[in-house]
């Protein structure tokens, strides 16, 4: 099981057209269902606040405090706000990183895209601030849509909402990569008491070296503990997202030493590092032809139809349309895996 993943919360398999199949021999999200499981109960709460039990971290129970919609600097100035006035009795609240408020995501939800029974109050199907910047254009950041999960970035002038978290966590979730923080035209500026990603740098260390080369064509992310194709297109031309489950099972078919399967939305983020973009992987990185973006094996729930797909180039998490021959196919394998039953 991968390390610093999250299980997506896909049960269920779907077909090119959206039908519901069994997940039998499909090779999606809802077989596999790997990284880490959610407990049961996944959450806690009292009147103000929710602990999330896969995190460690926690959230405002309103998930709206600020009321109406506000640009990225307001957002981080009515964290610091928060903070003076002890919001819910605390007084070190912050604005989520990226990771952080995909955490809260349940890729079998829509209208919102939370856990079902979550204990929140005051939900709003609406974009909201990550504390984030976006590498390719710095004077955007980081937003997630409660809608159906999405996360692009915004201009930081733009408005969106905000939702407060707090606590280390339990060190399931790694850090982003942000180092530098920015000001709202996107120039660099000093970290110390921004509030900013590159500021608090939450979440569990990177290690040192990130990957190593197994063989010619096997890279090693010491990181989550997956497995990646060194070649980071398997075929020679983009796929529908049929056809890029059907390329991994020839994959597996073909090479017997590694479990190969198409990589969730959660394991193909792991590989993003927030501080670069074109391609959004660490600088040091050893994969060879790596493309602008990636099949995942999740569906999107809220059109399933569609498909979950990492836009490498800028770190996005978006969806395709699965009829569509538009994206690549990166394999993964983790040999500790099998098939939930």
């Amino acid at each position: 099981m991968g390390r610093h993943i999250l299980n997506t919360g896909q049960t269920n398999c779907y077909d090119e057209k959206g039908r519901r199949i069994s997940c039998r021999g499909s090779g999606q999200d809802g077989e596999y269902r790997t990284g880490a499981p959610w407990p049961d109960p996944r959450f806690s709460h009292d009147e103000t606040t929710v602990l999330d039990h896969l995190t460690g971290l926690v959230w405002s129970r309103d998930v709206n405090p600020g009321l109406f919609p506000c640009t990225w600097l307001q957002a981080l100035a009515a964290i610091r706000q928060l903070n003076r006035n002890r919001y819910c009795g605390f007084a070190d609240w912050r604005l989520p990183n990226r990771r952080e408020l995909r955490s809260l995501m349940d890729y079998q939800a829509r209208k919102p895209s939370l856990p079902a029974n979550h204990p929140f109050t005051n939900v709003f199907i609406h974009w909201y601030w990550t504390s984030t910047t976006a590498a390719i254009h710095p004077g955007y950041a980081w937003y997630v849509h409660l809608e159906g999960a999405r996360m692009f970035y915004g201009n930081k002038t733009q408005e969106a909402l905000y939702w407060p978290v707090r606590g280390p966590g339990n060190g399931l979730l790694s850090t982003t990569g942000q180092r530098l923080c920015f000001d709202e035209t996107g120039g660099v500026i000093a970290c110390p008491a921004t509030g900013q990603d590159g500021d608090l740098r939450c979440g569990a260390a990177w290690p040192s070296p990130r990957f190593s080369i197994v063989d010619e064509d096997l890279v090693e992310d010491h990181l989550t503990g997956l497995q990646w194709r060194r070649h980071a297109a398997l075929t020679n031309d983009k796929l529908t997202w049929q056809q890029a489950l059907e390329a991994v099972r020839e994959l597996q078919a073909s090479d017997r030493r590694h479990c190969w399967r198409l990589p969730t939305i959660n394991e193909l983020e792991s590989l993003v590092d927030a501080a670069c973009s074109s391609p959004a992987l660490p600088e040091e990185h050893p994969f060879l032809q790596v493309k602008d973006g990636y099949w995942s094996s999740t569906t999107s729930f809220f059109e399933t139809d569609w498909a979950w797909v990492l836009y490498l180039d800028k770190g996005a998490c978006g969806v395709g349309y699965k009829p569509d021959p538009t994206f690549w196919v990166w394999p993964v394998a983790d040999d500790r895996e099998s098939p939930a039953d």
